[in-house]
């Protein structure tokens, strides 16, 4: 595969995930804790989904090469 097709390939699934991550927002299992003006999130569960899809992704990608 070319390496622009693959650029290309690569940014579109970035786009996607992009917006399915804007839509789907805060996952079940995402920490967040508000006290005060002191805020902290820790996306734990949103980390795992993304890195599964990556895996997979990539894992695809060099199956195909």
């Amino acid at each position: 595969m070319h390496i622009g097709k693959m650029f290309l390939l690569i940014g579109l699934i970035f786009i996607i995930i992009g917006a399915i991550w804007t839509f789907i927002g805060k996952l079940p299992g995402d920490i967040s804790f508000k006290k005060g003006n002191v805020s902290f999130h820790f996306p734990i569960m949103t980390s795992i989904v993304v890195s599964i899809i990556l895996t997979a992704i990539f894992y695809f990608i060099g199956r195909f090469r």
